[in-house]
């Protein structure tokens, strides 16, 4: 079965004027009933970095959840983030950022690798504590623009200290670096044949035409988690790669449409939901 997670907080991140709570209620109100896996709502992280995601907390309470069969996820930065929201009843999963590129970390976070890993295991174990879905990104998990150390024997080598510290669900992403088909199949058939009890997903950053081939060797690899935003939306702030893109809704769904893989997706209230991105995603 293949799960489809959205995240408009991926893609409201990326608007620069502010965006009403009260449009965002409507919005991912609709989205919880579409089918998705799960719905990625907002993020506990610095106001002044991001201050569209300043309403989070007001936002999760104003939810309507009850006729929903999808995880509610929140980005976390840090355990007192996640300190606010694994208590929370209308959240059910965290996701969290990890690298092991020590560049990236000290550029954007002011971080080592092994204080991000420390803060990594902090909300794993708040997640088990408050019952909630894990779900651990790698970021640069296929190489970094950086120079520093990468190879396969080092991811898996990272996935592994992931998965003892209780991780279960590992997205990768490839930020702002410019991956094909080959490094994505290559990645999927080690990391799979490695670890068959992990759950792993594709999250993809990628210039305009060139997502399909990459979506294919993931899903013949053996991939069956992909993160999506309606139209393409957001991408990496403050990357130096803006214009890359995530991988569109609408492309994952006619990709499975033209290799007849059953979609969770129902079109009507996806349809409404293209609607309404189209009027807060300017």
């Amino acid at each position: 079965m293949i799960k489809i997670i959205e995240s408009p907080r991926e893609g409201m991140q990326g608007v620069e004027s502010l965006i009403p709570t009260s449009s965002k209620v409507r919005f991912i109100n609709n989205l919880l009933k579409v089918g998705f896996d799960t719905v990625e709502i907002g993020s506990i992280v610095n106001p002044k970095v991001v201050p569209q995601m300043a309403d989070t907390l007001d936002l999760i309470r104003e939810l309507n959840f009850f006729n929903s069969d999808s995880e509610r996820m929140v980005l976390v930065m840090s355990r007192r983030g996640a300190e606010q929201v694994a208590p929370m009843e209308e959240v059910t999963a965290l996701s969290c950022p990890f690298s092991f590129t020590p560049s990236f970390l000290e550029k954007n976070v002011r971080s080592t690798v092994y204080e991000v890993f420390g803060t990594t295991a902090e909300v794993v174990d708040l997640c088990g504590k408050y019952e909630k879905k894990a779900v651990i990104y790698i970021s640069y998990a296929y190489g970094n623009p950086y120079g520093d150390p990468w190879s396969l024997d080092l991811l898996l080598d990272w996935i592994g200290k992931l998965r003892d510290i209780g991780a279960q669900v590992i997205p990768l992403s490839n930020v702002s670096v410019e991956i094909d088909a080959a490094m994505i199949e290559t990645v999927f058939t080690s990391i799979i044949s490695e670890y068959p009890d992990l759950e792993f997903g594709l999250h993809l950053h990628h210039g305009e035409g060139d997502w399909s081939s990459k979506v294919d060797a993931a899903y013949r690899t053996g991939c069956r988690r992909f993160d999506t935003v309606i139209n393409g939306f957001g991408g990496c702030p403050k990357s130096g790669h803006e214009l890359m893109g995530n991988l569109a809704t609408q492309d994952l769904v006619r990709f499975l449409h033209e290799k007849q893989i059953p979609n969770p997706l129902e079109p009507e209230l996806l349809k409404d939901s293209i609607m309404i991105a189209n009027e807060i995603y300017q």
